[in-house]
Formats: C-alpha cells, structure tokens, sequence
C-alpha cells in the first residue's frame, strides 16, 4: 500500500463502528428477516455467561475489573464485589429473558425495549450501584476508622492509668 492509501485507511477508522451500527440499522429496518432479532438476545446470552461463569472461578469478572483499576482488593472489596457479580447476573438474566419475549411481539415493542428501554434500565443499575457502592465504602471507612480509633483510644487510656498507678506507687 502506498502512504496515500495509508493515511485514508487511518482517517476512515474511526468511523467504521459508526459505519457498521448505521448498517445494522438500515438491515435491521429494511429486512425482513426474522433472525436478526435475535442479535439482543445472543448479546444478552454472551454477557450472561461471562459473568455467571465467573461465579465459579476463584475471581469474578468483576472483581478482576476491580483489581486492575485499584491493584490489591481488601476483602471488603472482595465479598462486595463478588455479591455484586450475583446482582448483575440476576439483572443479565432479566434482561436476556424479555430481550427472548420481544422477539415474539410486534416490532415496536421488540424496538421499544431493545432500543431503548434495555440501555436505560442498564444505566439505572450502573448509577444505583455506583450509589449504593459510595454508601457502602463510607460506612466501612468509618467503621475502620472508628474501630482504630478506639483501639489508639484504649491504648492511651492503658498507658495513662498505668502512669498514674506508677506514680501512685511511687510516692
């Protein structure tokens, strides 16, 4: 390949992912072959298994997504993470079931759901798990902080009465 053909290839690239949804679209649009509403279904099945196997390994998906991000997890992070796996597979699993139902209903319901109501509800469950994640992660900070407080505490208290019966010995 020449450079002229090289530098094309490098400024159409970026568009290809755009390229291919508009083509999905159109197939989707103006076919009428009735498998590819399966397409939500298999997508659906793929991420499902992903992370339902994961349960069975010593790392779930997402407590390796975890590691990577923040390297060493404590095990407060471990056991959250790995409950938060079950959730999603619980959430997947949903999804993946009326994704099956819609292929089965009219188009506008299998576009209603698929196209739109599928990403809000996938949105939904990231933002009330980054909530309930923050919730959680300020308890057990404070918790922490709290129980190694009151140990400092206790110590010092220790220490001090000990002075003071040494001094009272003393005299």
């Amino acid at each position: 390949m020449s450079g002229g053909q090289m530098g094309y290839i490098k400024k159409i690239k970026p568009l290809l992912p755009f390229v291919g949804t508009l083509f999905i679209v159109c197939l989707f649009h103006f076919s009428k072959v009735y498998v590819l509403k399966f397409y939500p279904v298999i997508v659906n099945s793929f991420i499902f298994c992903v992370f339902f196997s994961s349960l069975f390994c010593k790392e779930t998906v997402i407590q390796k997504i975890a590691k990577k991000m923040d390297g060493e997890l404590s095990e407060f992070t471990r056991n959250y993470t790995r409950k938060l796996t079950y959730v999603w597979c619980v959430f997947l699993f949903i999804n993946l079931s009326i994704s099956f139902a819609t292929v089965f209903m009219s188009p506008k319901i299998w576009t209603l759901y698929n196209a739109c109501i599928s990403y809000i509800a996938l949105g939904l469950m990231f933002g009330v798990e980054y909530i309930v994640r923050i919730i959680l992660r300020a308890k057990y900070d404070r918790g922490q902080n709290a129980s190694t407080a009151t140990d400092r505490d206790i110590g010092n208290y220790k220490t001090i009465g000990e002075e003071g019966k040494k001094g009272e010995h003393s005299d």
